[in-house]
């Protein structure tokens, strides 16, 4: 293993470990650029989202390159992976730093929103390829935007739409929003309310909570008594796990009202603990428990990880997988050729079946789920019970709603 060092911070990389495959002819190894393909992450290795990203989303990359067999086009497959400590100047720091002197080819996901915009500004000034499956701006694919620019597993619109949607089509059709005050909350409770009146349902009301509320009682009492069939928590992190605990406390799931989180994972509900996230709703892009295969993937994971995996690791595997192919079927690293290939080709793996659009945002099926009740749970990690799928086209921002430039308006 080698270690980097940078003005920015600690930088480790891990070089795959190469195996046998056929040697491809030579006019494509001259395709690769350095003898190398090197790919690398920027995750929270050791902040508040470190559990879910982190080393986590770190081995789902070196699965997918380890899948591939360590070499592509006859040439190893680099990895190696930074720490940005949640500080969009390091994060843009190290991507600089990858590009301009370690000769990475791309960056293949960014932990959380800030630091991810910071990188993805680097890439389109270096012209090279970013797929992003740990943030959840809706901007990556609007204002943003860029030619070699990718949103992979979810964005805050899906998730809104995939809960508001599904929700009220099943009767849940009153909605009282308890909203952590800043932009991320007001995002989720704006898109989420939107879809909740579009299908005919109401906003019965919201409170708005400072960032790091310890004491939910007021609010959820209040919600409580609101008599709304939903109460969504437009929050995240340690604010979603509290008002979880404490709904649980006040019996709010269990006198018959619908608990949806607008931003939590498989992680939140593992800590919390089925006694107190039964009955809760998720969207998630992906489960570890769908199939075999997901199955088999899920327990290989595990044993590195001690977890399971949400859909930012299993988001990042598939995206350096299908990078990797697209390198293989175009013959090259050069980003505009694989680029166009990564268009050309369907998404198709064990956890992800879509395609990527013209404004950047690879489009795919997500799932409602709901938390079981622990002696609904038959082993450890077995969670959740799928309510709804939501089709590609119906989850995510349609595209004459885009303000991408890339969208050739008709």
């Amino acid at each position: 293993m080698r270690k980097h060092k940078s003005a920015a911070g600690l930088c480790l990389a891990a070089l795959a470990t190469a195996s046998l495959m056929p040697q491809m002819t030579m006019a494509q190894d001259k395709g690769i650029s350095d003898d190398i393909i090197r790919i690398g992450v920027i995750e929270d290795m050791s902040g508040i989202y470190a559990d879910i990203t982190g080393k986590g989303a770190v081995t789902a990359a070196q699965m997918a390159v380890e899948e591939l067999g360590s070499k592509i086009l006859g040439k190893t497959v680099e990895l190696i992976f930074a720490d940005h400590q949640n500080k969009p100047d390091i994060a843009a720091s190290i991507a600089r730093k990858w590009f301009d002197e370690e000769k990475v080819d791309a960056i293949l996901d960014v932990a959380s929103s800030s630091p991810a915009l910071a990188v993805l500004e680097v890439a389109k000034q270096k012209n090279k390829i970013i797929t992003l499956s740990s943030p959840g701006s809706v901007r990556i694919t609007n204002d943003v935007c860029g030619p070699y620019v990718v949103h992979w597993a979810y964005d805050t619109y899906a998730i809104a739409h995939s809960t508001g949607q599904a929700l009220v089509g099943a009767g849940f059709d009153s909605w009282y929003f308890v909203t952590a005050d800043y932009a991320f909350g007001h995002s989720l409770e704006k898109d989420t309310g939107e879809v909740v009146t579009e299908k005919g349902g109401k906003v019965l009301g919201n409170v708005r909570l400072p960032v790091g509320t310890s004491d939910f009682a007021s609010p959820l009492l209040t919600a409580q008594g609101s008599g709304a069939k939903v109460v969504a928590l437009a929050n995240a992190g340690a604010d979603t796990i509290n008002s979880i605990k404490q709904a649980a406390q006040f019996g709010l799931t269990q006198s018959g009202q619908k608990l949806a989180t607008l931003a939590a994972f498989i992680n939140d509900v593992h800590g919390v603990g089925l006694e107190e996230s039964q009955g809760l709703t998720i969207t998630e892009a992906s489960y570890w428990d769908m199939n075999e295969e997901t199955r088999a993937w899920s327990a290989r994971f595990f044993d590195k990880v001690q977890a399971m995996p949400n859909m930012l690791q299993t988001g990042t595997y598939s995206s350096v997988l299908h990078y990797l192919k697209a390198v293989e079927a175009a013959g090259t690293d050069e980003t505009e050729t694989v680029m166009a290939k990564m268009r050309e080709l369907p998404v198709q793996d064990i956890f992800y079946k879509g395609k990527i659009r013209e404004d950047g945002r690879m489009v795919h099926d997500m799932y409602l789920f709901e938390v079981k009740k622990p002696d609904e749970s038959k082993q450890p990690w077995d969670y959740y019970k799928l309510l709804s799928t939501i089709s590609a086209e119906n989850a995510f921002q349609p595209l004459d709603k885009s303000t991408c430039s890339l969208i050739t308006k008709k």
